[in-house]
This record gives C-alpha cells, structure tokens and sequence, in this order.
C-alpha cells in the first residue's frame, strides 16, 4: 500500500555539456545505429557504466562470495554476447559503448539484412513487425542473447515479409554495358 517509490533517473547526462569531441562522436553513434536521441545512448552509456564499475568492484573484493558474483556477471555478459566464452573479469573492462548499441535488437535487425536501413530497423520493432523466439518484441533497446539472435525475424503476418530486400536478391536493373553504355 501507499505511494510508489520515486523511480531513479535511468542515466546520466554529461559533465560538460558543449564538448565539441563528446558532441560529434555521439552525432555520429546516433546516426550509425539510427538511435532516435541522445537520451538513448545515455542510457546505454550508462548501463555500460554500471557493467564496468561492478566489474572494478568484484575485482577488488576477494572470498567466496565474489568469485559468485563475478562468474554470475561473466554469465550474463556471455549470454548477451559482450564478451568472449574464455574471457575474464578484465575484459568487461575493454567493453566500449558500440560494443553494447551492436547487441540491441535495432542493430540486430538491421545486421542480419532484414531492413535496408538503421531507421527503417526501428520503425519495424516499434510497429510490431520483429518477433523473437516467436514473440512479439516492440523494443528497440531490447539487448538481444546468442541463443536469441538466430530466432531474430519478420512477424508471420508482415508485410515486409513477402518484401525481397536489395540484400537478399541481386538487383535487375541492367548494367550500363546491356544499355550500350561505355
């Protein structure tokens, strides 16, 4: 009963906020992997964040204990495929931001060619026309798993199903030497 807790802010906005360099490398993340605002890659940034200082923190304890957490945080890790089967608790530290954008169902999507384009791969997760191990997945943020990432395709009842892609079908336009062209 009683009120809901005040929920906590899901990122952190930068330190210096007209940083010319911080600036033009989010420009150009938010247009590589067709993220919609800075806000997104914040969060991402941020969830990155929380990776890497749990990793430090693991790092320095020592017991029982820690070796359980640290090999639960490798497990997970693995599962989203951030790091290597045969890493350790260092390599969560080399982890960088586009390691984590690569992994979200947005980029998924658009690897595995079934859109022509980061945005277009956005708009087909937001409009429910992605499913996931056969179930319906409207979030583009959502960080994909290796065994997920085969099940990754078009809704049954989509149009862009039947749609064949410049990926998967060589083009038919004639080349310039059918036209008479030199």
């Amino acid at each position: 009963m009683g009120d809901p807790k005040r929920r906590k802010k899901q990122y952190a906005t930068p330190l210096r906020p007209w940083d010319r360099e911080r600036i033009d490398r989010e420009a150009e993340l938010i247009r590589k992997y067709g993220l919609e605002s800075k806000k997104e890659l914040w969060k991402t940034e941020t969830t990155l964040r929380g990776f890497r200082r749990q990793a430090r923190k693991l790092m320095a304890a020592s017991g029982k204990q820690a070796e359980k957490e640290s090999q639960q945080l490798l497990n997970k890790l693995r599962s989203l495929g951030l790091v290597e089967e045969d890493s350790d608790i260092v390599d969560i530290l080399r982890l960088n931001i586009e390691d984590v954008l690569s992994r979200r169902l947005q980029s998924v999507v658009y690897s595995k060619g079934l859109a022509r384009s980061p945005g277009e791969a956005r708009q087909m997760v937001i409009h429910g026309h992605i499913v996931v191990d056969g179930r319906r997945v409207n979030e583009p943020s959502y960080l994909i798993s290796v065994e997920e990432e085969e099940n990754v395709d078009h809704h049954p009842n989509s149009p862009y199903r039947e749609r064949i892609t410049p990926e998967k079908v060589k083009s038919s336009r004639p080349s310039e030497a059918t036209l008479g062209g030199e």
